[in-house]
This record gives C-alpha cells, sequence and structure tokens, in this order.
C-alpha cells in the first residue's frame, strides 16, 4: 500500500546580509502585514478626536438641559433667536483678521464648541458652588451683597480659567497653526464668542420668562432691557476679555524655545488681565447708572479701540511678513519677481483667484488660493526660522511647501503676475544675512 510521504517542515535559511539599501521580496503588502507597531489606544487619532467630540456633546445636552430648565422651553427658544443674532458678525470680525493666513475650520469649530459647551458648564457648576458657598458664609443682611461678590471675583476668575483651556489645547497640540498673535487673538475671540451665545441664551430666556411671569402685554420690558445691554450695547465683552489671554499665549508662541520662563508667564500675564477686565465690568453693573457708563464710556470704550487697532495693525504686519521674506524665495528663482509684492496685497490675491477663475473656471480659482495658501505658510516658516523658533522640522516643512508650490506654478504664476500690475511699486529691501536652507540662490524650480 502506498504511504503519502511526512509533511516536510520548512528549513530556516541564512540570515539575510544586511545594506545600505537591501531588498525584501518576500515581504507582504502592508495591508497583509502579520506584525505592526503597537500603540497605545490614546496616541491613535481617531479615538482623541472621537473623545473630545463626545465631550463636547455631552456638555452640550448637559448645558441646553440646564438652561432650558431654567428658562423653560419658550424662553429658551426666545433666547436663542435673540442670542444668535450677534454671532455672525463676531465671527465674520475674527474671520476677516484671520484672512492673510486662514486657520483651519476645525479649530475655529472646536474653539467655539468649547466656549458654548465645555467652558459654559465649567463657569455653570463652579459659579454655583462658589455662591451657595458665600451665601452659607455671610451673615442674612450681607447676603445681598454675596451676589455681588460672585459676579466681581468668582465668577471672573472660573470663567477666564475655562476659555483659555481652548486656547491653551490648540497651543499645546495643533501647534503648527498658532504661530503668533493674530491666532491668539482669533482663537480666543472665537472661543468667547461661544461662551457669550450660551450665556446669553440663558440671561435672555430668564428675562423672558420674567416677563411672562408678571403678565407684561406688547414688548416686554426686561427681554428688551436684556437685549438692549448684552446684544446691543456689549456683545464684544466677553472676546474682549479672552483676547488678552489669546495675546499672551500669541506672544509665547514667538518667543524661542530657550525662554522657557518668559512662554509661561507671558500667558499667564495675559489671563490675569482677562480676569481684571472682566472684574472691573461685572463689578460696573453693580453701580449707578451714571457710574456703569463712566465706567463704559472711560474704560471698556478705549480698550475695545486700542483693540481694534491692534487687529487691524496685526494684519498688515502679517502681509509686511510676507513682503519680507518671500523675496529670499524669489532670488532663488522658486518665484517669480511679481509675486511676493502680489502675495503681500489682499487685493491682488483677490485680483488673482478672479483671472484664474474667468481663464480656468472654479477649480483654477481654487488652484490659485491653495498656492496664495501655501506661499503665505512659506513666508510665516521662514520668518519662524529667522527668529529661531522654526523647530527642528524646518527643511522638511520647507520642502514640503515648496513641492505644493511648485505643482501649483502653471496656473498661479500667470495670474498673480496679472493682479500685481495692478499695485503701485513699493521699494522692497533685499534680505540680509547667510541663506537659511538647503536652496542656495540659483537653484530654480526642479526640473
Amino acid at each position: 500500500m502506498h504511504e503519502s510521504p511526512p509533511h516536510q517542515q520548512p528549513v530556516a535559511g541564512p540570515v539575510p546580509a544586511s545594506g545600505q539599501q537591501p531588498n525584501f521580496p518576500a515581504m507582504p503588502a502592508p495591508a497583509g502585514w502579520r506584525y505592526k507597531p503597537r500603540r497605545a489606544l490614546w496616541d491613535n487619532k481617531a479615538v482623541r478626536a472621537g473623545a473630545l467630540i463626545l465631550l463636547l456633546a455631552l456638555c452640550g445636552l448637559v448645558i441646553l438641559a440646564l438652561v432650558r430648565e431654567q428658562t423653560g422651553t419658550e424662553g429658551f427658544l426666545v433666547g436663542l433667536g435673540l442670542a444668535v443674532l450677534p454671532v455672525p458678525l463676531l465671527v465674520a470680525a475674527f474671520r476677516w483678521m484671520d484672512r492673510v493666513e486662514p486657520k483651519p475650520w476645525k479649530n475655529l469649530v472646536f474653539a467655539f464648541s468649547w466656549g458654548a459647551c465645555a467652558a459654559t458648564l465649567m463657569a455653570i457648576i463652579a459659579n454655583g458652588y462658589a455662591t451657595e458657598w458665600l451665601l452659607s458664609s455671610v451673615d442674612l443682611a450681607q447676603r445681598p451683597e454675596a451676589d455681588k461678590w460672585g459676579a466681581t471675583f468668582v465668577a471672573p476668575v472660573v470663567e477666564e480659567t475655562g476659555k483659555a483651556a481652548a486656547v491653551l489645547l490648540l497651543f499645546l497640540f495643533r501647534r503648527r497653526d498658532f504661530n503668533n498673535t493674530v491666532d491668539g487673538v482669533v482663537i480666543a475671540g472665537i472661543t468667547a464668542t461661544g461662551f457669550a451665545f450660551t450665556e446669553n441664551i440663558l440671561y435672555l430666556g430668564n428675562a423672558f420668562a420674567s416677563d411672562q411671569s408678571f403678565g407684561h402685554e406688547g414688548v416686554p420690558a426686561a427681554t428688551a432691557a436684556t437685549f438692549f445691554m448684552r446684544v446691543l450695547m456689549s456683545p464684544f465683552a466677553h472676546p474682549l476679555f479672552t483676547t488678552m489671554t489669546g495675546l499672551g499665549f500669541g506672544i509665547a508662541a514667538t518667543l524661542a524655545p530657550r525662554r522657557k520662563l518668559l512662554r509661561v508667564l507671558v500667558p499667564l500675564a495675559g489671563l490675569l488681565t482677562a480676569m481684571v477686565l472682566h472684574s472691573v465690568w461685572n463689578g460696573s453693573a453693580s453701580l449707578s447708572p451714571l457710574a456703569f457708563l463712566a465706567v463704559y464710556a472711560l474704560f471698556m470704550v478705549p480698550v475695545f479701540g486700542a483693540l481694534t487697532w491692534l487687529a487691524i495693525w496685526s494684519r498688515q504686519n502679517e502681509l509686511r511678513t510676507i513682503r519680507t521674506f518671500l523675496p529670499a524665495y524669489q532670488i532663488a528663482g522658486w518665484l517669480t519677481p511679481p509675486e511676493p509684492l502680489a502675495l503681500s496685497s489682499m487685493r491682488a490675491r483677490g485680483i488673482a483667484r478672479d483671472v484664474a477663475r474667468r481663464t480656468g473656471g472654479p477649480a483654477a480659482a481654487r488652484t490659485v488660493a491653495e498656492y496664495i495658501s501655501f506661499a503665505t505658510s512659506l513666508a510665516f516658516l521662514r520668518q519662524r526660522a529667522h527668529n529661531g523658533t522654526a523647530g527642528p522640522d524646518f527643511t522638511a516643512r520647507e520642502q514640503e511647501l515648496l513641492h505644493h508650490l511648485w505643482t501649483r506654478k502653471h496656473i498661479s504664476q500667470p495670474a498673480l503676475t496679472q493682479a500685481s500690475a495692478t499695485l503701485p511699486r513699493p521699494f522692497v529691501p533685499m534680505p540680509q544675512g547667510p541663506w537659511v536652507g538647503p536652496y542656495p540662490p540659483g537653484s530654480g524650480w526642479p526640473r
């Protein structure tokens, strides 16, 4: 009877030889790998993003329940309809400030959601406990003053800390998108806009519920007064306070890594300034109407004016940065001579997109917009290298940006050249100092 041969076990062969460029002909494709690096669950970006979204969603649901419980369904809807009115204006103002190098929408959505949900929930819980503690710690005759103390000294600390947490998280985990004072102001302002939105729902909803309980007919008095004070007279209050924190983080982002102590103290100073401004504003509400108007006119309005001037100056400074650092790439042959001037003008950018749209359609306009964005990032990256804050991956990031420009130059450069013809020709000094980077002058575009 024929017997089948026994099963042959594979015999280990010699160890493959190593070399400068080893060859692995038997290795399967990555999809078929059996041995993969094991990482902690929290190292997965999808897990972190999902946990953050879940946290914000839970905070939003809790806030919704708390506000509806205090205001009632009708009061909540009225408060929501009135509170949303200043939000587009405030968001548009901060987006205008951020137009030179726009931040990713996901960062702005996170900032607004944190302010509207997480920071507001923290404030409601902490302020509630603090108020109860104050009421239980003072005499019965002093209890009316306890509410004023809480609003003046406790609420600013709690609320500004909650809003600053969003700025800190983006500063730590989205550092590549957080480079200067404009970034700090925009993130802080959007966060505070979300916070004010939820807070206005609560105040306006309570005012409407109060009017309904007293049976007011026609225009509800309390609702109208609250709307005038919070929406018309001071929609910028919370953004104004929190932008002080954003300024601190923005200044810290421009400091060299070796200045560790200053990079900690400056954001803390900004947070403290935000708390002081908030405290002054809340405290003025307990004064007489004339004293309140004096604080508003002599203190809050000038601070708001100074912040507005700073926003305009910072935007112009960003354009000057582009005009200063992109000529180095023009000298090296990566950009055409008209491009640094065109890229440092918001008007020329818009003209270039319009030219591309007329000649190549929406796809060409989108290509020019991407080219402008990458060129702007390149200018700011070189500025950080000049200041010693670019980081060890400067060369890799520079090459990536130059690659993106190269793949879009055939459509974008003619449009920018045509747009630059509409601008006056200012004197632009040549960059001084040794060249930083792997591309010496004259290297030009890769062939």
